[in-house]
């Protein structure tokens, strides 16, 4: 019985040698499933069907865009520092270019209107031009009291200033207002305060005779104005504007 199942068995010596003479794997099995055995001479006779997949490639042509690269920007090696000036050179061209004829056209502009705005006032008749000054008698103001006068479509507040006034507006630490000034730099007669009447922050006229520092108040906001026209209190960022003025005896000229 065992004799009889020996011969059933292939040698496995036969198939080890088999496996070892043949290159492919596909002759492989071929060979080994053809020969069969003594009760199957022919249990397979296609064999496997096997084959090979090919992941790398190495014939493949890789796009090359150095034809459209600047001459800068070839060596790979180099930093993006090192290359910036010659990258950038038509930015900055563009840019300054751009830049520097808007300048010059803004010049043009500018000497243009200077020019035309000179020989216009040169021909300006001379009644026009006294209609840009106005004159205040100063005998009709009394002592601690304010005037407003038009003047260019624009309130000008004229005060008598008393003597406690101007003591106390000279006393005044310019450390402690926002936009320093002496009294003495705003005024030329000391009882004279001559202010153009628009507050410094959104153009509002303000309240003569009222406020913290009863002076000027400008009631749009809450800027308070001492008696020398400084901004003393609330959101306005600079002083109430001083015109151009001159006494001529006992008369004001504005402007």
């Amino acid at each position: 019985m065992v004799v009889f199942l020996l011969l059933l068995v292939p040698p496995i010596k036969d198939i080890t040698t088999a496996l070892i003479t043949y290159k492919s794997p596909q002759a492989v099995a071929t060979h080994i499933t053809n020969r069969g055995t003594l009760l199957c001479p022919h249990s397979a006779l296609g064999g496997l069907n096997m084959s090979s997949c090919r992941f790398a490639h190495t014939d493949i042509k890789f796009p090359d865009f150095s034809y459209y690269r600047r001459e800068s920007t070839l060596d790979t090696q180099k930093a993006a520092r090192d290359t910036e000036d010659q990258r950038r050179s038509l930015f900055h061209s563009i840019y300054y270019g751009a830049g520097g004829a808007m300048a010059l056209w803004a010049a043009k502009e500018i000497n243009l209107i200077n020019v035309k705005f000179k020989f216009h006032f040169q021909w300006i008749p001379a009644d026009q031009i006294a209609l840009s000054t106005i004159e205040v008698n100063l005998d009709e103001i009394p002592e601690g009291e304010t005037r407003t006068f038009n003047w260019r479509d624009k309130p000008v507040f004229v005060r008598h200033r008393t003597q406690a006034e101007i003591e106390r507006e000279r006393a005044v630490d310019l450390s402690e207002l926002r936009h320093p000034e002496h009294d003495d730099q705003r005024v030329k007669r000391p009882e004279w305060s001559v202010l153009l009447g628009v507050c410094s922050h959104l153009g509002c006229v303000p309240t003569i005779g009222a406020g913290d520092y009863g002076a000027y108040f400008c009631p749009c906001h809450g800027s308070h104005f001492d008696a020398s026209g400084r901004i003393r209190k609330g959101p306005a960022p600079l002083n109430m504007e001083v015109p151009e003025y001159t006494f001529k005896g006992n008369t004001l000229l504005i402007g």
